[in-house]
């Protein structure tokens, strides 16, 4: 498959979802609610959690299209919400976020908390429809794989683990575990989600949740390498920031060029994983593998 192909689908796919999310995030909610929720999560980001759910879906021939739309909305939810957490002053303490001003700077940070708890629930109400649109049997599913990625054995766990290391010493083993909770488990279970829409082979099953794994701690590797390199206009958000705050990371723990290598090895475990699966419609899934490892932002 060409880039360009690539570049096409993405397009339409991520037209289909910020429609989706523009529709099922509230424009009206208490004391201004609503505004901040829908300044936390509409109109920016890479969306790569949800483009990885639809491509998954797509890869093993995903029969049920709603559950697959509503699980690319339901993680970008939860992903937006962490990152609503993740910047306020008793956490990263961040005040750029997707080019502009993070929640809690522009809204307080009472409200900031406020919209990402919504957007939490929210996640989980929309992977569970009051009609019939949904089977009962993947609602769950799918509501088990996004949890269990983003609480206390994933996502939040991992927040906690990169909260008590400031400024401590961490080997690489340890710091793969911090981020393969922090990030690499909401990646994976976006992945597993899509998978999850459709009939797959244990073989495939576990291929697939081999590749979701790679790819999540590749694209935190890259993050760092990132972080080190590129300027705060390049990101959308604040650059050095984890050096600032005397945090480990892959540049400081294993060195620039190393970090690098690194990030090509897990592409490549990625790429391998796939070939394993024996799906035939994985192309979109390997350049995404690519596009995480060879992104500039």
């Amino acid at each position: 498959m060409k880039r360009d192909e690539f570049d096409s689908w993405s397009r339409e796919r991520l037209a289909v979802v910020e429609a989706a999310l523009d529709r099922w995030v509230p424009a009206e909610a208490p004391a201004g609610l609503a505004e901040s929720m829908r300044y936390g999560v509409l109109d920016g980001g890479k969306r790569l959690r949800p483009l990885l759910v639809l491509s998954a879906a797509e890869a093993v021939g995903a029969h049920d299209s709603e559950a697959a739309l509503r699980a690319a909305c339901a993680v970008e939810l939860i992903h937006a919400y962490s990152l609503i957490h993740d910047d306020m002053p008793c956490m990263d303490d961040d005040v750029l976020r997707r080019g502009k001003p993070t929640v809690h700077v522009q809204f307080g940070e009472a409200q900031a908390m406020l919209a990402g708890d919504a957007m939490q629930a929210l996640a989980f109400e929309v992977l569970t429809p009051d009609d019939d649109s949904v089977p009962l049997v993947l609602q769950a599913r799918l509501c088990g794989l996004l949890a269990r990625a983003a609480g206390q054995h994933g996502m939040a766990g991992g927040q906690a683990i990169d909260l008590a290391s400031v400024g401590r010493p961490l080997d690489e083993q340890a710091l793969c575990d911090m981020h393969r909770r922090k990030t690499g488990a909401l990646l994976q279970a976006s992945v597993m989600m899509g998978a999850a829409c459709g009939d797959t082979t244990a073989v495939a099953r576990d291929a697939l949740s081999e590749y979701g794994a790679a790819l999540g701690l590749a694209f935190q590797v890259v993050d760092d390498i990132l972080d080190a390199t590129q300027a705060s206009d390049t990101l959308g958000k604040t650059a050095g920031k984890d050096a600032d705050n005397n945090k480990p990371t892959y540049v400081t723990v294993l060195g620039l060029e190393a970090a690098q290598r690194r990030a090509q090895a897990l592409r490549e475990q990625a790429q391998a994983a796939l070939a394993r699966s024996g799906l035939h419609n994985a192309a979109w899934l390997s350049l995404l593998a690519d596009k995480v490892v060879e992104r500039d932002s």
